[in-house]
């Protein structure tokens, strides 16, 4: 029988047989979910500035309905570092900070209404992009852990995540980018 050098060992009850690269990635699941629930954090001041700036009903409910739907991922996060026996802690999440700033700073740079809020929506994809990517890392990992309880959890917060980013596309493509397209033809 051929060896490969490869040692069995036990993650959360898991037999694998990777030894070191688990614990290595115990500890990039861990980081990841500091990251994310910094981002998920700020996102709960983000948010509400966003909906405040949107001039159109329709993307101010969608705003105002993933924040509620943030501070239930916040919960999630939390029993997820639950679940690894840590405390939930945050990372400053530089990515998310950058996607912030720039959303305010479209919010400032441009006309309050169509134009705004069509920006407002790419600050938003953008966002929801960025946690889709986290969340289904997250859940791979998580997966990859033997986390399996976790990994349910990541996966309804990624469930969420796309649903939103698919909201904000069908506002953007059914009125909003329209509209602005229109007040660009206005102006002219």
């Amino acid at each position: 029988m051929k060896t490969t050098g490869k040692t069995k060992s036990s993650v959360k009850g898991k037999n694998t047989e990777y030894g070191m690269q688990e614990s290595k990635l115990m500890k990039l699941f861990e980081d990841e979910l500091k990251d994310i629930y910094w981002a998920e954090k700020a996102l709960t001041k983000a948010l509400p500035k966003m909906a405040k700036n949107a001039t159109s009903p329709e993307l101010r409910t969608a705003l105002e309905n993933h924040l509620k739907e943030t501070e239930e991922q916040i919960t999630k996060v939390e029993q997820v570092f639950e679940l690894i026996g840590k405390k939930a802690v945050a990372k400053k999440c530089e990515a998310m900070a950058g996607l912030v700033k720039e959303g305010e700073e479209i919010m400032k740079d441009t006309d309050k209404g169509a134009m705004r809020d069509a920006g407002i929506i790419t600050a938003g994809n953008k966002v929801e992009h960025y946690e889709i990517a986290s969340y289904g890392t997250l859940k791979t990992f998580a997966r990859i852990l033997g986390l399996e309880e976790a990994a349910k959890l990541l996966e309804e917060i990624l469930d969420q995540e796309k649903n939103a980013d698919a909201t904000l596309t069908q506002i953007a493509e059914t009125t909003i980018n329209i509209e602005a397209a229109e007040e660009m033809e206005a102006a002219e």
